[in-house]
């Protein structure tokens, strides 16, 4: 792992991906828990790393009434967020790079992120955690589904073959972390009902929630 590298300004990094994003397996199954544990009575959603807005596009299916905001850094992803939502009037779409604070948007019911995070070195990953918890409101959700380190090299590389990609051919992008220390760090801030709700070998769903 080089925490200097991030391949993602690189539009045909990009492109290579959202050719293979929704082959991943058991993608729907993390989807799926992460919908599971939006509040009802949500109604402004904060989306993180958008990507061409699948996530955030789910959850107002799920939440006709809600608002959302879609970020991202990517000019491909940009793109596909203001195809997919500019005639849309419940999604603003902004530009923000995850390696930098979070603007200040205002305060959000649920705070969410999609494979993105993981692109972010630890101490950034754990700053902006903080700063997730200083834009939700109380009672607010806060819920990643996130890549995750293996805990050994064997099991990173049954997963890769679980992808189908080659050892060598693993995204120098990625800054993995165990689902444990994340865990660990949203009880420090403060965060509650902190759990991961599911895990299939290196994709997990983490969720904390601001206290009332």
């Amino acid at each position: 792992m080089n925490d200097e590298i991030n391949l993602w300004t690189d539009p045909g990094h990009a492109e290579r991906y959202l050719q293979i994003a929704y082959q991943i397996p058991r993608r729907t199954e993390g989807e799926a828990s992460l919908l599971e544990c939006i509040p009802a009575a949500t109604r402004r959603v904060l989306d993180l790393g958008s990507g061409e807005g699948r996530l955030i596009g789910l959850l107002l299916e799920r939440l006709p009434g809600a608002t959302g905001v879609a970020v991202d850094f990517s000019d491909t992803m940009l793109d596909r967020l203001h195809a997919r939502f500019d005639e849309d009037a419940r999604v603003e779409v902004h530009r923000h790079d995850l390696d930098q604070p979070l603007p200040d948007l205002g305060t959000f019911d649920a705070i969410v992120s999609s494979f993105a995070i993981h692109h972010l070195v630890d101490a950034r990953k754990r700053a902006l955690y903080a700063e997730i918890h200083a834009r939700l409101a109380p009672g607010g959700v806060f819920l990643n589904l996130e890549h995750v380190a293996s805990p050994t090299p064997a099991l990173h590389h049954w997963f890769l073959a679980a992808l189908g990609v080659a050892p060598e051919d693993d995204d120098a992008s990625n800054k993995l972390t165990a689902v444990e220390t994340q865990l660990q760090w949203l009880r420090e801030i403060g965060f509650a009902e902190v759990d991961c709700h599911w895990k299939w070998r290196e994709l997990a769903s983490l969720a904390g929630v601001r206290p009332l």
